[in-house]
Parts: structure tokens; C-alpha cells; sequence
């Protein structure tokens, strides 16, 4: 798994309607440890970014109005919303990646804080703006995560009222997203060492078919394991179809099952 990740909290972590570090409405567990068991509790990349994008969008916004949030990630060279607690933040982070530029973008790609505090006078996006302005969204506050080489990330805040984030939901959104990064940065490589296991294990898979069907044509043609290879990759071509696809027919007609594989994972 690699290094392990732990969160500790930063000495300038502070909340919205906080005063000498203690909350104005008391809750039963810390931020820190609601992240701490988001990661806990969470099976897989996916189930996390979800309940991420929920808990950012309920911790930000200190005054109890709805705000929508979606999460943007920058990975070889494409942008998507890999997670969001509504449909609308979703599309409004898509918008931006058809116009190829808003506050989303900026803050994920340059690593720095994004405020806007009325789309209808902005004028830094403006068609994306008044897209934007147009569906009833007035402004946003999109905050980098720092989540390593390769990848940039952003969590984006949208609210219906203008000048929604103040200096202190600013504040407190970048302690956020800084702690959050850590978990972020875990999920992203659970995800990744997830996925080169399932690689390999198709990996072992095709080659067990493969091995297994050059065998069954070594002994129907009598021929050598060369040949029997050659034999199958002339039906791959004939037929268009994919080596191992060929191969796990072939085995499948003969035994009635597929092949199964050993090996240490």
C-alpha cells in the first residue's frame, strides 16, 4: 500500500463562527475525525469522492444555506467532476470543461483559491458566466486540493446568493481542502494500486487461455507449439477477433469451462 497517510490538523485550522478554537454550535465529532473516518468507512474511490463532495459542501457552508459542490480532477491532460452532491454542480463543472476555462479549472490547474462573488458582473469567464448566471447561480468558491505530481484537483462551491464566501468561509475552505487532500490522496492510491492488480490479473487470465488453447491445437494437429501459436493468430486475424477471445472459445468448446488460473496475487 505504500506510505501510510495519517491527518493531523493544521495549526491555522479554524471554522466559520469558531472563537478561541471552540465552534459556536458544538458537534459531536471534529471535521478531522469525520475525514479520518470518511477514509475508514469508505470501500472504494468512488464511494469516497461522494461522501467527500457531501461533507465539503455541509462543512463550507457555516450559515446553513444549500450549497452545491462538485469536485474536479485534472489527470493526463482531461478534466472531469469525478464527484458531486447534486446534478446541477456536476453540469455547471462540466460547462467549464466545454468552454475550456472557469474558476474550477484555475484553481485545480494553478493551485490557488478561486472566488467569485457574482456571476452576473464577472467578467474574468464571461461566457461561462452567464451560462452559469442564467441557471440561477450567483457564486462560487473553488479551493485546490494538493494531491501530487500527475493529477490536480479542486473543490468547487456554488451558492445561489452573490457574495455568498466571505473571508472567512474562505479561510476555512483552504484549511479544508488541505486537510481533505490527505484522504484524497490515499483514495486516489488505493484506487491505483486497485487497479493494477485487476490488470494483472486479466493479464494472468489471457495467458492461461492462450497457453492452454496452443496446447489443445498441439494435440489435434500434432504440430509444435510454435505452429499451434501461428495457428491461432491466423484465426485471430481472419476473424478479427482478439487472441485471447479465440483462445478462451477454443477451451470453452473442449472442456465446457473456462480455464481457471493459479497463481500468487
Amino acid at each position: 500500500m505504500g506510505e501510510l497517510v495519517s491527518f493531523e490538523p493544521d495549526e491555522d485550522f479554524d471554522a466559520p463562527g469558531w472563537e478561541a478554537g471552540k465552534p459556536a454550535v458544538q458537534e459531536e465529532r471534529s471535521l478531522l475525525e469525520k475525514l479520518q473516518d470518511l477514509v475508514l468507512s469508505t470501500s472504494d474511490m468512488q464511494e469516497f469522492l461522494n461522501e467527500l463532495a457531501v461533507l465539503s459542501a455541509r462543512s463550507v457552508s457555516g450559515n446553513g444555506e444549500d450549497v452545491l459542490c462538485g469536485i474536479t480532477l485534472l489527470r493526463r491532460r482531461r478534466a472531469a467532476t469525478v464527484a458531486y452532491n447534486s446534478e446541477t454542480a456536476k453540469s455547471m463543472d462540466e460547462l467549464q470543461y466545454a468552454f475550456k476555462e472557469g474558476p474550477c479549472l484555475t484553481a485545480a490547474s494553478e493551485q490557488r483559491t478561486i472566488v467569485v462573488d457574482d456571476f452576473a458582473t464577472e467578467n474574468r469567464w464571461p461566457e461561462y458566466s452567464e451560462v452559469v448566471s442564467g441557471h440561477g447561480l450567483r457564486s462560487i468558491l473553488s479551493a485546490p486540493f494538493t494531491i501530487g505530481a500527475g493529477a490536480h484537483a479542486a473543490m468547487n462551491l456554488y451558492s445561489y446568493r452573490p457574495g455568498s464566501f466571505r473571508n472567512e468561509e474562505v479561510t476555512f475552505a483552504e484549511s479544508y481542502a488541505r486537510q481533505a487532500s490527505k484522504g484524497l490522496q490515499l483514495a486516489l492510491r488505493m484506487a491505483h494500486y486497485s487497479e493494477e492488480a485487476d490488470n494483472r490479473s486479466r493479464a494472468m487470465e489471457s495467458r492461461t487461455d492462450i497457453d492452454v488453447a496452443v496446447g489443445i491445437v498441439m494435440a489435434q494437429n500434432r504440430c509444435s507449439q510454435a505452429v499451434a501459436f501461428e495457428i491461432l493468430q491466423r484465426a485471430s486475424n481472419t476473424r478479427n477477433v482478439k487472441l485471447r477471445v479465440i483462445a478462451a472459445e477454443i477451451v470453452q468448446r473442449v472442456s465446457g469451462t473456462a480455464p481457471a488460473t493459479h497463481f500468487d496475487g
